[in-house]
């Protein structure tokens, strides 16, 4: 009698002690058909049931936008950038921020809103909140383009660093994951945390160059103003799309150590607690 042959599988997953850590960052891409699931569900969950769909990552910028434009660039008369109009001042920094705020935001939130796969399946958990940062990227995706169409109204030609916008948004992405990972892990133990993400959020924008340029700060306070990790991702990506300000090389520096030492924390903390997600869901 012939020893029957095992039909050929892609991978074995053996769950032992101490296998976890060890096989968990090659389970990380052995799942990476999962990331793209999670991704679909979530976008065609957000907008299957609206009146209009996608348009919403449209219309919710757009209002801010216009908002932001008649109060302070009519009323206030904030000053711009050489050569660029405040209402292509404020969409470049207002498409950057809303990209950050909702990756933190998914993001923190994502394990309780996915607390029923989280507590049924194993999967390496980290997906979870990555998703939540890529389903952003397909939002911040719609209104680029209508952005390129600002642009494109004003008679402003794109300059030649805008081929470096993706890095922009990468490291954006980047620095909203580390914290959002911290977030995220503390908000199945502690669920009022939650309720402190869009304080966060609202006071960031004041303190970064959302609405307003960096040149307005004045020079004895800079030093402490660009120890905001965002103000040189916000810069750099105006710097990219309208070719102003300068390239902001110091403030860039301290937005890349930020999103360096807030992802290894991040990804720490939450390897961390990883292992208890399922006992206080």
């Amino acid at each position: 009698m012939r020893n029957a042959t095992p039909e050929p599988r892609d991978f074995e997953l053996v769950i032992e002690a101490g296998r976890l850590d060890l096989q968990y960052w090659k389970d990380l891409w052995r799942y990476r058909d999962l990331l793209w699931i999670l991704c679909r569900r979530d976008l065609t969950v957000r907008y299957k049931q609206t009146v209009i769909g996608a348009l919403w990552a449209v219309i919710r910028p757009l209002v801010t936008i216009l908002t932001f434009t008649l109060l302070l660039g009519k009323v206030a008369k904030l000053p711009s950038e050489p050569g660029v109009p405040y209402s292509a001042l404020v969409f470049s920094g207002m498409l950057i921020w809303n990209f950050f705020a909702q990756c933190l935001g998914d993001a923190s939130n994502s394990l309780l809103a996915n607390a029923n796969l989280v507590g049924k399946i194993y999967l390496p958990r980290l997906l979870i909140p990555v998703s939540a940062v890529a389903v952003a990227a397909a939002d911040f995706a719609v209104a680029l383009v209508l952005f390129a169409g600002l642009l494109w109204w004003f008679g402003i030609a794109p300059p030649l660093q805008c081929a470096l916008l993706p890095v922009f948004v990468l490291l954006a992405g980047l620095l909203a994951l580390g914290p959002g990972l911290v977030l995220a892990a503390l908000s199945l133990p502690y669920r009022d945390i939650r309720h402190t993400i869009p304080v966060i959020v609202q006071l960031g924008m004041y303190v970064s160059p959302v609405v307003y340029t960096s040149a307005l700060v004045p020079e004895k306070w800079q030093w402490l103003y660009i120890l905001n990790p965002m103000v040189g991702v916000v810069d750099g990506f105006r710097w990219a799309a309208l070719g102003s300000p300068a390239f902001p090389a110091l403030s860039l520096a301290v937005s890349c150590a930020w999103c360096a030492g807030l992802l290894l924390a991040g990804m720490t903390l939450f390897r961390r607690m990883e292992r208890t997600f399922v006992d206080v869901l």
